[in-house]
């Protein structure tokens, strides 16, 4: 790392939704923890992977620290271009100008892409919305940054259509870098694509990092890949982070029952390795309420 200061400071961070009942009086009858009292450090360059199965809260965790939801409460400390500040409790307005220092690559690269936009419409949107460029600096860092994601820049007069998977990922990838972001939420963002462009999306998520000086929030359920590219690595069940910790020490060692669950439905091509043991759903739970 290069700094020994967080570049990112997650501290009791809660998200809940409330639930309403039916009726010409909506009242409440039940609140969803989402995110419930999450907290964690992030340093410059480093990749924390959040994991965990469908609905543990990873997403909304990743999208309430950059306030795509606001927090129901806790704090989250940037270091922006600014100083440290705190996301948590800025206004919208207060926001506009830190997305510049942070964004996310979706999950979908077929919705998250308008299909009316050419890719330098799409690709370009951030930094004329930032007054950030425009005219021929405006088309030279959008072909700049094509070429970085390994994309040719006579594409930009495509439209997202004429792409695949791979390529429109590429595409959503050099949308979220052009702005120059120190934080990076990559939520899901190989989940979508086949085995083989999987690893050349991720080999290309590495390079970026190191020549770009990125860093990483990856949201995923394929601990594989998470192991491959993450430095640490934080277990998410029911709204908590359960465990965390450096990637091979989770992988080699697991300390809490959903942690070893999760490991263990991890399939293996050696059809004579022993099967981890799976743990027991009152095992979790037990760990979970201590």
């Amino acid at each position: 790392m290069e700094s020994q200061t967080p570049l990112l400071k997650v501290k009791n961070l809660k998200k809940y939704f409330p639930v309403y009942g039916q009726g010409l009086v909506k009242r409440q009858i039940d609140t969803i923890k989402a995110v419930d009292d999450v907290s964690f450090d992030l340093m410059p360059g480093e990749t924390l992977g959040l994991v965990g199965e469908s609905g543990s809260g990873k997403t909304t965790c990743a999208r309430t620290i950059l306030r795509a939801f606001k927090p129901t409460s806790g704090e989250v400390l940037f270091q922006s271009r600014q100083g440290e500040v705190d996301l948590a409790k800025l206004s919208e307005k207060a926001l506009k100008p830190l997305r510049q220092d942070m964004q996310m690559i979706f999950q979908d690269p077929f919705s998250s892409l308008n299909p009316r936009m050419t890719v330098s419409d799409i690709v370009g949107e951030p930094l004329i919305i930032h007054n950030l460029a425009k005219g021929m600096e405006l088309e030279n860092r959008v072909s700049e940054i094509l070429e970085k994601v390994g994309l040719s820049p006579e594409y930009r007069t495509r439209y997202p259509h004429a792409f695949s998977g791979g390529q429109r990922q590429r595409i959503g990838i050099a949308r979220a870098l052009i702005m120059e972001p120190a934080l990076v939420v990559a939520d899901e963002a190989v989940s979508a694509l086949d085995v083989s462009v999987q690893a050349q999306v991720i080999n290309l998520l590495e390079d970026l990092q190191e020549d770009l000086n990125l860093t990483y929030i990856f949201v995923a359920h394929d601990l594989s890949v998470v192991r491959h590219i993450c430095n640490r690595v934080a277990v998410m069940y029911k709204g908590k982070i359960v465990e965390l910790s450096e990637t091979e020490d989770l992988f080699n060692a697991p300390k809490h029952p959903y942690t070893k669950m999760l490991l263990s439905a991890i399939p293996s091509p050696d059809p004579d390795q022993k099967l981890r043991p799976i743990a027991s759903f009152e095992e979790i739970e037990s760990a979970n309420n201590c």
